[in-house]
């Protein structure tokens, strides 16, 4: 069966609900479209699979999503065979919106059944849905059900098996063909229906409901900005103070860990690659992983609040005047976890130059991959103390390496803008606004989950990996005979770096940095490993320690410091990211083009924070 309704809808959830751990995730061949599908067993021991298609509110396609959802339904998807049956599932608190793709649905023929879903958010509404009158009115099965809750599908499996004894297989049955009703027609018929089925208490439709009043301060157009603002600026100073303790019991754990095996192991080639290589290479990333929860609690928070769709109505306007579509807002902001998913979701945009320049600046915002990169240098030459009174020095740098990204990607759209002109044709957003609720436990537990094990399978595999390539390449060939300097520079990492010092010099970049530039560009936070093993393999005798920010504080002054800050505010060091951009435009002009406009302007950058640091500072 495929599972059909409006975005927001509560869809995915019931998926969720339905089919638990087993599911897979994939995209439709030839587009990053994701195709999700999963499994179970009914009571009755049939077994379903279940396919999630992308949110519509119409069979009549305007975007890519809504078009794979037309062609799978009605069988017409060259990959996907047509469903048995669908399930269409709507919002009871907005039948209005879902009737729509319901008709256009039931005008098919296709074995159906309706779920009424969140009917707990309709009665505490004083909504009240007449199901059977609805079903009559539309002459197939509808259920009620209510996704969040363990037992609030036992409805609609009921009502599956019942559908499973008269379907006829999909194979046996020809494709279809949509109906052209018109918009007018189509929205008399969803009255008539609502006419029949719902009602509401009068009192209740008089009641100016809790989200409502919120929203007169949330989206004021005074107060509204300044309240994104202040939060934003508390996420960040959030990301500093609270996360000390963890952060140092990880390092700690990780300091302990190197001793312990530097002491079990005699000195030689496994000793050198376990203690300088794996720990003191991906160690040194691991220890940012505090910093990161941090972060992305108070994004999940936020968006499962209902906050962040009251964000993008907040900068529509001014995102609008940098020539960017209002739909950019929810691609942009997915790149502040990473820029490839950030890509992907701009195929809702539905005019292909705003898509582009949405692209185009995606890299621009600040990625999670970044943080770790910042958190290093903020700490070791940013003074951990209070400025003003109540604000942390380091967090209140790291709000403006934020708002650096986000300015200079507003920039660049502009510059974009005046480059194609009039091609360029801004469409009001349109985005629905739920109502505010308390975040979910168990949502925001999973999302954290999800993101820690992205970041640890990423110290694990790619990182790791890296940095036993990184060793290797650091470690040989060794030293000669009456060296005064240390091993590793006369190793082939030393030589290649050296080599790119001609190139960075000018920017205040020694050669150490500029080896860990190198095996950055797989992911930006490798650079902080690739940093932590090139400084372990520099440290003679004496002065071997397991902690990088006392050795960066040795080694940089604090303008090639801030230069580094510059340089990774633009620098598109993932490979990953242009491999996306050149799938998603299927041309390598796109991604050639985002790497040359993105390292001129980190040279730019750091060229000049360096020079004038230098001059400001005397040094």
């Amino acid at each position: 069966m495929a599972l059909v309704g409006n975005p927001n809808c509560g869809k995915t959830a019931l998926f969720n609900r339905l089919t638990g751990a087993r599911q897979k995730v994939a995209n439709y061949a030839g587009v990053t479209i994701e195709r999700k599908e999963g499994r179970f067993r009914s009571s009755a021991g049939r077994d379903w699979q279940v396919l999630d298609l992308p949110g519509t509110y119409s069979l009549h396609a305007a975007t890519p999503d809504e078009e794979i959802t037309q062609q799978v339904v009605t069988g017409n998807h060259s990959d996907e065979a047509m469903p048995d049956a669908v399930v269409c599932v709507v919002d009871a608190t907005n039948l209005r919106r879902g009737l729509r793709v319901v008709l256009e649905l039931i005008a098919l023929g296709q074995p159906m059944v309706l779920a009424v879903n969140m009917m707990d958010i309709a009665k505490k509404r004083h909504i009240h849905i007449d199901i059977d009158a609805l079903s009559k009115a539309l002459n197939i099965p509808v259920v009620e059900t209510i996704a969040v809750d363990p037992q609030g599908v036992d409805a609609l499996l009921g009502q599956l098996e019942t559908l499973a004894q008269q379907l006829v297989p999909a194979a046996n049955v020809a494709p279809h063909a949509l109906t052209n009703q018109s918009p007018e027609a189509l929205q008399e018929r969803v009255n008539a229906v609502l006419q029949l089925s719902v009602s509401q208490a009068s009192d209740a439709a008089n009641d100016i409901s809790l989200s409502y009043r919120l929203d007169s301060w949330v989206l004021h157009p005074v107060a509204g900005p300044v309240i994104f603002a202040t939060l934003m600026f508390l996420v960040f100073q959030a990301v500093f103070a609270w996360a000390q303790m963890p952060m140092d019991m990880i390092k700690e754990a990780i300091d302990a860990t190197g001793a312990a095996v530097e002491a079990a192991l005699q000195p030689g080639i496994l000793q050198g690659l376990l203690v300088k290589g794996v720990i003191g290479g991906a160690g040194s990333v691991l220890v940012f992983l505090p910093q990161i929860v941090i972060l992305f609690f108070f994004i999940l928070v936020m968006e499962d609040s209902g906050y962040l769709p009251r964000a993008a109505f907040l900068l529509d306007k001014i995102m609008g005047k940098v020539g960017l579509s209002g739909r950019a807002f929810i691609p942009l902001l997915s790149s502040f976890a990473c820029a490839i998913p950030g890509i992907m979701a701009t195929r809702t945009i539905q005019n292909p130059r705003d898509r582009l320049v949405t692209i185009m600046i995606a890299p621009l915002m600040t990625c999670s991959a970044r943080l770790p990169v910042y958190a290093l240098i903020i700490a070791a030459f940013i003074p951990d103390k209070t400025v003003w009174g109540i604000l942390n020095l380091q967090g209140l740098v790291l709000f403006f390496l934020y708002l650096a990204g986000i300015v200079s990607a507003m920039l660049v759209a502009f510059f974009f803008k005046q480059k194609w002109g009039s091609r360029i044709h801004q469409q009001a957003l349109m985005l629905e606004l739920p109502d505010y609720r308390w975040p979910n436990v168990r949502n925001l537990v999973l999302g954290l989950w999800e993101r820690i094990k992205i970041f640890t399978t990423r110290v694990g595999t790619i990182i790791l990996s890296l940095m036993i390539l990184l060793w290797f390449l650091s470690s040989f060939p060794g030293a000669p005979a009456n060296a005064d300097q240390p091993a590793i520079y006369y190793s082939i990492a030393g030589q290649l770096g050296r080599l790119l010092e001609f190139v960075f010099a000018p920017i205040g970049f020694n050669w150490q940095i500029c080896i860990a530039l190198v095996p950055g560009l797989a992911a930006r936070e490798v650079a902080v490993a690739a940093l932590g093993t090139v400084y372990a393999l520099s440290q003679t005798g004496e002065e071997l320690s397991r902690s990088l920010e006392p050795l960066i504080v040795q080694s940089w002054s604090l303008p090639t410091a801030l230069s580094l800050l510059a340089w990774y505010v633009f620098a598109p060091q993932c490979v990953a990211t242009l491999s996306v951009v050149k799938r998603e435009t299927n041309t390598w002009r796109y991604p050639v083009m985002m790497a040359a406009y993105l390292f001129g302007l980190a040279y730019l950058a750091s060229f000049l924070t360096f020079h004038i640091s230098t001059y400001l500072l005397g040094r």
